[in-house]
């Protein structure tokens, strides 16, 4: 059985303001296409759909049409609700959608409950494990505690019965959505941590013959078993050096896992730039640069006049602009981004007791109350998403 696999549509998402609705709509033209002529059996979107809750009108359209594109090849998708998608919303439907071969899975109670689809070499089982928000889920699931690793499992312990009650060589495949161990994160995913814990073992994927991950934008292999698909487009300039793309996935008659990447149009190709001002706009090798979208780093000690206006003359697609003095104030005072720059939002949180009291820093008691606080505020975030 051949799947493609693809996650983070994150449709009605923007780039610096800059509207990617006509990429996305590439995007999908491109999807279309790669089923109809690589053969694809199944189609497999590991989640975050959507890039809010309640999307724009357009990015709800765009949803549409996709699937009805897709219903039209005759070609199964199966879908999972990720930690940007309201699950409730996107679930609405789901019932009569699957009657075209269009499988929403948003309710975790669900997750022990396959598509069933058939090839020449008998069954194959596709279970669809929505992003599990541990506060939310974890009576649902039965899971021992409410963190990412224990309702995961409790999870995949549910597919786990579910396939061994199936006839022998029946082959398995799961979506995720998580904070898997070992993946490499860009700038533009939204923090998952719980309990001061975001990710999870990829062992516990094990026993199933694929798991196609999302979250994480990036494309990337953890084990022959395990990959993340990543994004279709860049998301964040952290993403300037990704190669988008999606996996096409072959399940032999025994389970093994051949895979191959399908790359991905590209709207316009990252640039990030670092450097003077005069330097930005006299050197001859960022010619390159000059249809992309950029973002420029300015290191001139004194703030320039007009940098802007003057960059966008070169760079006409110029859209983040960045100052970096490389000489540092007497006091060593970083700015404050660069403080906060790759600190979660724990590390800011004692950070600020720190500050606040004159250098002494929080206790394990004040540490853990910090950590209940920031959980419960996700918590109801994602529940006031749901309800929206």
């Amino acid at each position: 059985m051949r799947v493609l696999h693809t996650s983070d549509w994150h449709l009605g998402r923007s780039f610096h303001r800059v509207n990617l609705l006509s990429a996305q709509r590439t995007f999908l033209d491109h999807l279309v296409e790669t089923v109809r002529t690589r053969e694809v059996d199944a189609v497999l979107v590991a989640g975050d759909i959507y890039d809010r809750a309640v999307p724009p009108l357009a990015a709800v359209e765009l949803f549409d049409e996709a699937l009805h594109r897709l219903a039209a090849l005759g070609v199964p998708t199966v879908m999972i609700s990720g930690n940007h998608d309201s699950a409730r919303r996107l679930g609405v439907g789901s019932g009569l959608m699957e009657r075209a071969g269009i499988h929403l899975r948003t309710d975790p109670a669900g997750c022990g409950t396959p598509v069933l689809l058939d090839d020449a070499h008998g069954p194959v089982a596709l279970y669809g494990l929505p992003y599990l928000e541990p506060a939310m889920v974890r009576d649902t699931l039965g899971a021992r505690r409410a963190d990412h690793a224990e309702v995961l499992r409790a999870a995949m312990e549910r597919v786990r019965v579910d396939l061994a009650g199936r006839p022998p060589g029946t082959r398995s495949v799961v979506l995720a959505h998580a904070f898997v161990t070992g993946g490499a994160v860009s700038d533009s995913e939204r923090d998952i941590t719980v309990g001061g814990v975001a990710s999870v073992p990829a062992a516990v994927f094990d026993g199933v013959d694929y798991a196609a991950l999302g979250h994480l934008h990036g494309c990337q292999t953890l084990t022959e078993r395990v990959r993340y698909s990543g994004s279709p487009l860049a998301y964040s300039f952290s993403e300037a050096r990704h190669r988008k793309s999606s996996w096409l996935v072959d399940l032999d008659r025994d389970g093994a896992v051949r895979a191959e990447r399908v790359d991905c149009p590209v709207p316009r190709p990252l640039a990030r730039l670092r450097g003077t001002l005069d330097a930005l706009l006299d050197d001859p090798g960022h010619a390159r640069h000059e249809d992309a979208w950029v973002e420029a780093t300015l290191t001139d000690t004194a703030r320039p006049h007009e940098p802007m206006a003057r960059l966008v003359k070169r760079f006409p697609h110029l859209v983040s602009l960045v100052f970096d003095p490389d000489e540092i104030p007497a006091d060593g005072a970083a700015s404050y981004a660069q403080r906060l720059r790759g600190r979660s939002d724990q590390e800011i949180a004692e950070d600020f007791v720190v500050h606040v009291r004159a250098g002494r820093a929080a206790d394990a008691q004040e540490r853990a109350a910090l950590r209940s606080a920031i959980d419960e505020v996700r918590t109801a975030e994602t529940t006031a998403e749901g309800v929206r």
